[in-house]
């Protein structure tokens, strides 16, 4: 390999990287886990937002593919609902939480903010959490109206689920952190 393509390497990877005589890195440290990270059932509080985020991407996903083979049409109601449980049933293990600029995130498809040249910690807890955190967005939304967001547009069902007054990332602020609180199914 070219020595320009080691220094853009170098440099997405950050100061912090161990390297020799000038090669590639040789290790990019893991994510310290705390406790809870590591153990509860439950998704941890701060990650809250992001799995938010990657569930409105999953569902929509799912609906978008749905609706396409109709042509686009709108689904049926036992469809849409049958969409919606396998949207949260479906494996979550593409997703996982890195540590970026010292702040742990979960990190998946449809998650911003992620960098190639951090090591990502997938499988354990995490598609657990997040199918179960999925299921009680359903359960405490109702497939009816996790639906119509998805209809108003792309935008929406992201909007509706995780920034709406109950959403975990805040009244209406994107990106804002998420006020303490359980789902009904998680206290």
């Amino acid at each position: 390999m070219r020595p320009a393509v080691w220094l853009v390497l170098s440099w997405l990877v950050g100061s912090g990287a161990e390297e020799t005589c000038g090669g590639p890195p040789t290790s990019i440290p893991a994510p310290q886990l705390s406790a809870e990270e590591r153990l509860s059932p439950h998704m941890p509080e701060a990650l809250r937002c992001d799995a938010c985020h990657a569930i409105a991407f999953q569902i929509e996903e799912q609906l978008r593919r749905a609706e396409e083979k109709v042509r686009g049409k709108v689904l049926r109601e036992s469809d849409y609902t049958e969409v919606l449980e396998r949207s949260c049933s479906q494996g979550w293990e593409s997703y996982g939480m890195q540590e970026l600029d010292g702040e742990k995130r979960l990190a998946g498809p449809g998650l911003l903010r992620q960098q190639p040249m951090t090591v990502m910690v997938t499988g354990g807890p995490w598609p657990s959490r997040l199918a179960k955190l999925c299921h009680g967005y359903v359960g405490e939304w109702g497939e009816d109206q996790l639906y119509g967001a998805h209809r108003r547009g792309a935008a929406a069902l992201r909007e509706f689920l995780c920034h709406g007054k109950k959403g975990p990332c805040g009244g209406g602020k994107a990106g804002a952190p998420a006020a303490p609180k359980a789902l009904q199914n998680e206290l």
